[in-house]
């Protein structure tokens, strides 16, 4: 809506386009940064502003906020607290709120109500693991953008370890949504009065009421704290989900953890609400199928003189109970089994991530791929240089060797049929974000390695070769760092066959040696007033560059590549690039590029495809359908954007046209990596899916087995594929690996 008279024109030096609303507390209105990004600023009423305990709760609000800008949430821009009219903006999410969806097109069914419980449940997750509580979960609250639900408005949320503030003389929160000891004792509220509050959202979005309706607010509360939940017009499949997070004791709840493993194992369509049937939809393992069994109807089971109420299976027990008393072995299980996570791959017959393994690129299984002999699923943690320093690692497997690197590891080697480690090199200092391990020749490892805080002679970072078979450092140089503001890629260094290209520490040129010995082959210095990277193209190399003021200002919009000899360094004719524009890898014989669609100074997602031909150093361009936001990848001749809530979108690079898209439960995810009729993709909480590459059909789908974070965009690929063997790197330098044809069941 357009801004009334007496609105202010603009806050805190953002001119203020349009009113978005009005609660009890304050006003949001739409406004602009000044390179055009749109933001959402919450002015606080003016009655307020005195208000010495409403500023301690503002400032609650923004540290809050602060804490969980995420991929499920809007992250904090700006704010002034102590202003004399206090103001916080956000990042604008564009889209209605669940309860302007409901009200207009009605409850949510299949498999887009699924989508929306695992997106919440996810979104809770993000703001838990920082130690906030959100305590206002409501359908106001959520945005269902077009990425998947994100969670607005910490205004009554708080930190786990900080006291409770509560206005005197209020009830703080909404009835319909709160949880019993909200309403009871609210200092006493923790992560799983959230679950709750989530599971009466559930109800409201499937059946356009709350589980504890009344005439009268006092009324509703009443039955939330005393009464059993109105779950009748709920699907049967969420049904036991939900009536589990409604228990009145917050222990007997699940966690967020716990109750994402019960949602994305539900059926996809979520089934009916006969309550005497199983939906019907179904799934490979779906934890609640013992209790959608004790509810078939007489002519499916033996009658049973047990008396049962409503809420009850053949053995009389609640069935919100006897899932509660399901999920935790199963759990168990879960966490026991053999790991997943994610590796990355090199240039291979389609696409590159952060690793060089030279022309063989990584392994693949091949139809009929073996396993390394004697291999068992295994789990492993990498130590680093530092405790305090905990990343995620890449790999390349060489035969029966891996060799990863990353954060506090330069470099290490381990046995692919077990995870035990040959030798490890470490790294003392605080690594680049996306820096990991260079490459591997047949002898040779190269890895990153960064200086100690108390070492300010060393150098910032070096590249270090390794001698493969024992660990012994070879040489090391150090490196400049310029490639991502370059090529949107963290690759500073390549291998390239048996050199690795360099770029040395002043940012002004490129150095090749020999991987194993450290000889120099030649230096090739930068064209006049650029910064570059190196890029491989198959066998080829080429070099990227920009001019230093656009890498300075991080916008670089008018790229220029080169064709690089590898024998000499000697630099071929310029080819100018439309950008910002990423490499992705080779297709037909073509470079092929993704084209960046900025607004302001941030990168919104991908609009179109740049293809050069080396030979003739012609250009095409084809444009996308529309943006695509996420984590871009390249496998057998296709483009791949991962979206940060799981949505995987195939594209023809020589078009620019959508091949297939599918949803999947992998949040964060990057990729993808090509094994045997499959493409890898996972997350760096060690979730991994198998998506067919003809149609994206899943094949299977992990469970996540590591505490990382979601969300991320731009991450290399994190699968390495050895033979049948799959090996996944995942958060605080883990490793799992297991058998692709055997892969640990989801649930």
């Amino acid at each position: 809506m357009s801004l009334r008279g007496g609105d202010p024109v603009e806050i805190g030096g953002y001119p203020l386009e349009a009113r978005l609303g009005s609660g009890g507390m304050g006003t949001v209105f739409l406004a602009r940064t000044s390179s055009g990004r749109p933001v959402a600023i919450k002015l606080i009423h003016q009655q307020f502003a005195g208000d010495d305990e409403f500023r301690i709760r503002f400032r609650q609000e923004v540290a809050a906020a602060r804490r969980v800008s995420g991929a499920f949430t809007a992250a904090v821009v700006d704010a002034a607290p102590e202003a004399e009219q206090p103001w916080m903006a956000t990042t604008y999410i564009e889209g209605h709120t669940l309860a302007q969806h409901i009200a207009t097109k009605g409850p949510l069914n299949g498999a887009e109500l699924r989508r929306l419980a695992i997106g919440l449940a996810e979104a809770l997750r993000d703001i838990h693991r920082v130690g906030v509580v959100h305590r206002d979960l409501k359908p106001s609250n959520v945005v269902l953008s077009p990425e998947g639900p994100r969670v607005i408005d910490f205004g009554i949320s708080r930190a786990v370890d900080q006291q409770t503030l509560t206005m005197t003389g209020r009830v703080i929160g909404t009835p319909p949504f709160m949880s019993p000891e909200q309403l009871q004792a609210p200092r006493g509220v923790g992560p799983r009065s959230d679950v709750f509050s989530l599971g009466t959202l559930l109800v409201y979005s499937a059946t356009g009421r709350g589980p504890f309706d009344a005439d009268s607010p006092y009324m509703t509360a009443y039955q939330v704290v005393h009464e059993e939940p109105s779950l009748g017009a709920v699907p049967v499949a969420l049904r036991a989900v939900v009536e589990s997070c409604l228990d009145k004791e917050p222990k007997r709840r699940p966690s967020v953890d716990e109750l994402l493993v019960l949602l994305r194992d539900l059926p996809a369509d979520l089934g009916g609400t006969d309550a005497n049937g199983v939906g019907a939809g179904c799934t490979r393992d779906v934890i609640t199928q013992h209790d959608f069994a004790t509810r078939a109807t007489p002519a499916q089971t033996a009658p049973t003189t047990t008396p049962a109420g409503p809420d009850t299976g053949s053995t009389g027990t609640p069935i919100g109970r006897r899932l509660r008393r399901r999920w935790r072995p199963v759990l168990a299980a879960a966490v026991a089994v053999a790991a997943i996570g994610g590796g990355v791959a090199a240039l291979k017959a389609g696409g590159f991530g952060g690793n060089s393994g030279g022309d063989k690129g990584n392994s693949v299984a091949a139809p009929g791929a073996a396993l390394p002999d004697g291999f068992e699923p295994w789990r492993k943690t990498v130590q680093g240089g530092s405790e305090d320093i905990p990343d995620e690692l890449r790999c390349v497997a060489r035969g029966d060797a891996l060799f990863c690197g990353g954060g506090g590891v330069v470099a290490t080697r381990i046995r692919a049929l077990d995870g035990s480690r040959v030798w490890t090199a470490k790294s003392p200092g605080v690594p680049v974000q996306g820096m990991h391990l260079v490459g591997a020749t047949d002898d040779t490892v190269l890895g990153y390695r960064f200086a100690a805080q108390d070492a300010p002679q060393d150098p910032p970072s070096e590249v270090v070769a390794i001698d493969a078979n024992n660990g012994r450092e070879l040489w090391s140089v150090p490196s400049g760092a310029q490639s991502m503001a370059v090529t949107g890629r963290t690759q500073d260094a390549i291998v390239v066959g048996s050199a690795v290209v360099t770029v040395d520490a002043s940012n002004s040129r490129f150095e090749a040696r020999d991987a194993h010995s450290g000889e120099v082959a030649w230096t090739t210095p930068f064209p006049a007033g650029t910064q570059c990277a190196p890029v491989p193209v198959g066998p080829q190399l080429f070099a990227m560059c920009a001019m230093g003021a656009e890498v300075d200002a991080s916008e670089v919009r008018h790229p220029t590549l080169y064709t690089v000899d590898r024998a000499s360094g000697t630099l071929g004719g310029p080819i100018a690039v439309d950008g910002p524009a990423v490499p992705m890898g080779v297709a037909n014989g073509r470079l092929v590029l993704l084209q960046g669609h900025m607004e302001g100074t941030a990168l919104a997602g991908y609009d179109g495809v740049a293809r050069v031909d080396p030979a003739s150093r012609q250009v095409t361009y084809s444009r996308l359908a529309k943006t695509y936001a996420g984590t871009p990848g390249m496998a057998d001749g296709t483009v791949y954007v991962s979206g940060q809530t799981g949505l995987v979108t195939a594209l023809d690079p020589a078009t620019g046209r959508k091949k297939w898209s599918r949803q999947t439960s992998v949040e964060g995810a990057s990729g993808p990596v090509a094994g045997a009729d499959a493409l890898y993709f996972s997350s760096a909480t060690g979730r991994v899916v198998a998506l067919s590459p003809y149609d994206g059909k899943p094949l299977w789908t992990t469970d996540p087995q590591a505490d990382g974070l979601t969300g991320e965009q731009g991450a290399s690929p994190r699968v390495t594929v050895a033979g049948r063997a799959v090996i996944v790197a995942a958060a605080k330098n883990t490793l799992f690996a297991f058998d692709a044809q055997k892969p640990p069941r989801s649930g």
